[in-house]
């Protein structure tokens, strides 16, 4: 408690002497390497370390909707010493700025100070520093080490809203949301959980206090093959001609959660080696209750980039929820197999056309769960 009341003191403090705040000091990415050697390398093969400059699907999308502005560096570029000027367009990233090129840096998840709920989009509100004092980092340990770095502080915003700052929503300049994973009443404890799970070995080379784990920073997401298959189950029942398919969504959001991003369903039944009967001939897309995804209209018209969309329709399974999808099926005969198989495609094939993308990795299909069931 007294951490915590220490805390709100220094705000305080900062908010009514005004005239003691200087320009932040940024410390980049490499210069965490030297006390948390082992976070850093966590942090490297994670999305949060990608910046406009090497998250190519990023890139081409900020790209299409604007050439000038770079409207996505509050959550993309946070840290840019220029921020503004690169959202009002009086700026473009630039590549020999390491405030540009650390993507969503360590720096910059820990000093928020406070996150606040917004109708387009949640705010991230950064701590400030005092002139001629060390920054000060938070996080959720209890009597955190002080480094010649940096001070450090527990803070409670890490285990209630540190996420929602750019994991909540976003809304466009038309008011339709083109982005949501988590709701208000939601707190950070749940994504921690299961995207940041405790592993062997100190937060700090010296583990000064032997605590002997700490909390995985590979944010581990939809990229990770083993931890894809964890989010949904997928269950089967059969009843004359018949198939029921029941998804059950484990996870603390939504099964579909980008714009650009597509999961569907592939359903076969195999009867004696022969495919007797598909969920759809060519296009995941024609299975109109298997195919998740989002879908945008600007003035009635389809539109892929949403950014000036003015309506939306998806097709998701909701955090904590099942869906129950039925198909009408040939009589099953003993023995024949029916493979179920749930495929991400991290970027839609129109979304591929739209922006130019050609990347492989992208926009080929890859498998986040099959189950097999044999008629009796």
């Amino acid at each position: 408690m007294k951490h915590i009341v220490l805390f709100r003191l220094f705000l305080l403090f900062m908010l009514f002497f005004p005239s003691l705040q200087a320009k932040d000091k940024y410390l980049d990415n490499h210069s965490c390497n030297e006390c948390h050697e082992r976070i850093y390398e966590e942090f490297q093969t994670s999305v949060h370390s990608h910046s406009y400059f090497t998250n190519t699907l990023h890139q081409t999308i900020a790209d299409s909707i604007s050439k000038e502005k770079y409207s996505c560096a509050t959550c993309h570029m946070p840290m840019a010493d220029n921020i503004k000027d690169l959202i009002s367009g009086e700026a473009r990233p630039n590549k020999s700025n390491k405030t540009h090129t650390d993507g969503v840096s360590c720096f910059f998840c820990h000093t928020v100070a406070y996150v606040r709920t917004a109708h387009k989009f949640n705010i991230n509100t950064k701590a400030r520093q005092a002139k001629g004092y060390k920054p000060t980092l938070y996080g959720r340990l209890d009597n955190p080490d002080d480094s010649d770095k940096h001070s450090s502080v527990s803070n409670p915003v890490y285990a209630k809203k540190v996420c929602m700052g750019c994991h909540s929503h976003k809304l466009n300049d038309n008011n339709t949301t083109i982005f949501r994973a988590m709701d208000e009443k939601q707190d950070s404890i749940s994504c921690i959980n299961c995207h940041m799970p405790e592993v062997d070995g100190g937060a700090e080379k010296m583990d000064k206090r032997a605590r002997g784990h700490h909390a995985s920073h590979k944010f581990l997401g939809i990229h990770d093959v083993e931890f894809r298959k964890t989010g949904m189950d997928i269950n089967i029942t059969t009843e004359d001609k018949k198939l029921t398919v029941t998804l059950k969504n484990k996870m603390t959001h939504p099964l579909i959660i980008q714009p650009a991003r597509a999961k569907f369903l592939k359903i076969e039944i195999d009867r004696a080696g022969k495919v007797i009967w598909k969920n759809y001939k060519k296009e995941p897309s024609e299975d109109k209750q298997g195919y998740f995804s989002y879908s945008f209209t600007q003035e009635d018209k389809k539109v892929i980039i949403p950014a000036h969309a003015t309506g939306r329709t998806v097709n998701n399974v909701d955090a904590k929820s099942s869906r129950v999808l039925d198909y009408a099926v040939p009589v099953l005969q003993k023995e024949d197999k029916i493979h179920i198989s749930l495929y991400v495609q991290l970027v839609k094939s129109d979304c591929a056309i739209v922006v130019e993308l050609d990347d492989s990795n992208l926009t080929k299909p890859q498998l986040m769960k099959e189950v097999v069931f044999i008629q009796n």
